[in-house]
């Protein structure tokens, strides 16, 4: 009998144990996984625990970066930079509205929670799946002072797996309460406030100790977006936003509805942030100086500075009153010890931050005759020496009188007054231009300075606080001034880092000789080119205008203040009605009336006749001739052109240009020949140059005195 083919046998169907044993070892790797998990994640915590800063450590808040505040003289505060941190609430401090706002918006199952919100966390991911984005945040309080203090902002799983391990370490090592009290006082709320105290001074101008239910809303809005519900930014937004804080704070049981009622998030007043503007072309000027004043440091420091508000505020009035249309203005206010007191470097900082007090260089016309007529008196002139009003030559230039007259017989004082050139130029010829260059600098001068004879009329660009702080110098009979705007630095915890004291005064030139100048200062006041300057009490000053009206000045000084104004175009283009004794000598006085107002009136040490003479309607420049063209110190926008490096001592500056190539001995420059009329080079042929004798002054009415010998008082 055939055998019968051996079929296989199929295999049997699983049974439903067989299932069950798989799923059930499924389960098991499961919990091993998470027990693994649960122990990786304990040791994390762990680790994080160990290395957390302590809570001392966290509330100094040295990690948000150092925070400089500036203030003025009188200790208001002009400038925040760095942090706005202000102070430390405590928790039991902060009002328990600010509490339950912030809870009620941003984490509502914060109390019972262990630093990360399960629920919280899935609704986000139910959401990410939803829109494919992740749009509602999952991270509670804890999570988001986590990332605050440790981590950054990168969206990425890595990230969000430190910031749960740091939140639990967080939980573990503090209390809820701690934890709430270091969140509120640490997160950036905008404007550049960390805490809620620095956000309520910012937006509601008061601590946050006093916070109502409608601004601790507004505030708990603010962590979402800061810069999208900032109050100073968009009031209506932060409004809006405070509106379903409050609606948050109903639904979870924070608030009553009928406290909720109450509250009106349009009447809610936030205070818009102060108008620095000027002040700041003070503070860029004077914050530099903390690096030779103070050791470097983080901590945060307080600045107290010489600047009055009031002054400053009378002086930015001043300029923008009196500045002619398209021209620039820049003021400074020096007190008798050199204490800025007011200064404005341009019509608006917000525009350009260009600071033309400090800055910028400029002909000073015939401000700078102050040296001249220094020099003259002590070389032992006196007020009352009598020169001749006539045509000079001086090596080729012949500079004119802007009335294009000669006067004859003139004082010197009358010659100050009416700013006469010929008669600066005599007594340039005579002491020797070198003579006048040396006394500039000797009060303060440092930009360089020409010898050519035509600098006695003003054409060596200076900067000028250089020329105000010259005036203060001889305002103080003589005495050196110095300006400075730092008065003491100080900790955030009060502890002193520095202190002005005052420099070593130096004697630049004989009392006499400063009362002498003070006497021709005050006759161009009373009765000279400055009689716009008048402001009804003693006044000593003297006005400048370049060609062209391309520079107006007016410099003065009277009860203990000195204050130097300055008018032009950037470009040097000249304007229209700008002469010293205009625009500049009108703010001056606008601002030297407010400025002295509180004040007693102080009389000068001479008495000055008034003169039998009458000035002439728009006499005073300092020649009838054009000058060489001006390098633009800054471009359209306002903003410093990169200078050429120069000989400056103080360095390069901006705004500022190489000083002109001496020319050959023998050789006109290039602005004398201008002055003269003379041709340029190669217009026809040069002859060799020939020497000049040196014009000679004639003698003075009385024999002059030695500069050793201090001239009787009446004779002033």
């Amino acid at each position: 009998m055939a055998k019968q083919p051996v079929r296989p046998r199929p295999a049997p169907a699983p049974t439903s144990s067989g299932i069950g044993g798989f799923l059930m070892g499924l389960v098991k790797w499961g919990i091993v996984a998470a027990l693994v998990g649960l122990v990786v994640l304990g040791v994390a915590v762990s680790v994080a625990y160990t290395q957390l800063p302590s809570y001392q450590n966290l509330s100094n808040r040295t990690d948000l970066g150092q925070n400089i505040r500036v203030r003025s003289a009188d200790g208001k505060l002009l400038v925040q930079l760095g942090p706005n941190l202000g102070e430390w609430i405590p928790y039991d401090q902060i009002p328990a509205t600010m509490r339950a706002a912030m809870i009620a918006v941003e984490d509502k199952r914060f109390r019972s929670h262990p630093g990360v919100d399960p629920i919280g966390m899935a609704r986000s991911v139910k959401v990410r799946l939803q829109t494919g984005r992740f749009s509602q945040g999952g991270s509670t309080i804890t999570q988001q002072l986590a990332r605050n203090i440790f981590l950054n902002n990168s969206r990425n799983f890595g990230r969000k797996l430190k910031e749960a391990v740091l939140a639990l370490a967080l939980e573990a090592k503090f209390s809820k309460n701690q934890i709430l009290e270091l969140y509120l006082n640490r997160v950036y709320f905008g404007g550049g406030a960390y805490g809620i105290d620095a956000a309520s001074r910012t937006f509601f101008g008061h601590s946050a100790k006093r916070l109502s239910l409608g601004e601790a809303t507004i505030i708990a809005g603010l962590v979402k977006a800061p810069s999208n519900y900032s109050p100073t930014a968009d009031v209506e937004a932060a409004r809006s936003r405070a509106g379903v804080v409050l609606q948050s704070m109903v639904e979870n049981g924070f608030v009553s509805a009928s406290a909720a009622a109450n509250v009106d998030p349009a009447q809610i007043v936030v205070q818009q942030g102060a108008k620095q503007n000027s002040i700041r072309y003070f503070t860029d000027w004077a914050l530099p100086q903390l690096d030779t004043l103070i050791d470097e440091t983080s901590e945060p420091i307080e600045v107290w500075t010489t600047l009055d508000t009031g002054m400053q505020f009378a002086a930015d009035r001043a300029i923008n009153a009196n500045a002619p249309k398209g021209a620039q203005g820049a003021l400074v206010a020096l007190d008798r010890d050199g204490a800025v007191r007011a200064m404005i470097g341009g019509r608006d900082y917000v525009s350009s931050i260009y600071n033309r007090a400090t800055q910028a260089k400029r002909q000073p016309g015939s401000s700078f005759k102050l040296f001249v007529y220094l020099a003259a008196l002590e070389s032992g002139m006196k007020p009352t020496t009598t020169l001749v009003d006539e045509p000079v030559d001086v090596e080729g230039w012949k500079p004119r009188n802007s009335t294009r007259t000669n006067l004859g017989p003139v004082s010197l004082r009358e010659a100050f007054a009416r700013s006469i050139n010929t008669i600066s130029a005599k007594i340039g010829a005579q002491l020797g231009f070198g003579t006048i260059a040396d006394m500039a600098r000797r009060f303060g001068i440092t930009s360089p300075l020409s010898t050519y004879p035509s600098m006695v009329l003003g054409t060596s660009d200076v900067r000028l606080i250089e020329m105000t702080r010259a005036f203060a110098s001889v305002a103080a009979q003589g005495v050196s001034v110095s300006p400075y705007a730092i008065t003491r630095v100080t900790s955030s915890d009060g502890r002193l880092l520095y202190r002005h004291a005052p420099e070593e005064q130096r004697t630049l030139v004989a009392p006499w000789v400063a009362a002498g100048m003070t006497d021709l200062l005050q006759t161009a006041v009373m009765s000279g080119t400055g009689r716009a300057a008048q402001i009804g009490r003693p006044v000593a000053g003297k006005t400048g205008t370049t060609q062209s009206n391309k520079d107006g000045w007016f410099i003065g000084f009277s009860s203990g203040i000195t204050a130097g104004v300055w008018m032009g175009r950037d470009d040097a283009r000249a304007i229209s009605g700008l002469q010293g004794g205009t625009a500049p000598a009108r703010a001056f006085h606008d601002f030297m009336v407010k400025a002295v107002a509180n004040r007693p009136v102080e009389q000068f040490q001479t008495e000055v006749p008034m003169p039998d003479w009458q000035l002439e309607p728009g006499e005073e420049s300092y020649t009838g001739n054009e000058l060489a063209p001006f390098e633009p110190q800054v471009d359209a926008d306002g903003n410093p052109i990169d200078p050429s490096v120069g000989a400056d001592p103080l360095g390069p500056q901006p705004g500022t240009t190489n000083p002109p190539e001496p020319a050959p001995p023998g050789q006109p420059t290039e602005i004398d020949r201008i002055f003269t009329g003379d041709p340029a080079p190669g217009d026809r042929p040069q002859p060799a140059p020939v020497p000049r004798e040196r014009p000679t002054l004639p003698p003075p009415s009385a024999p002059a005195e030695s500069p050793q010998r201090r001239p009787e008082p009446a004779q002033f």
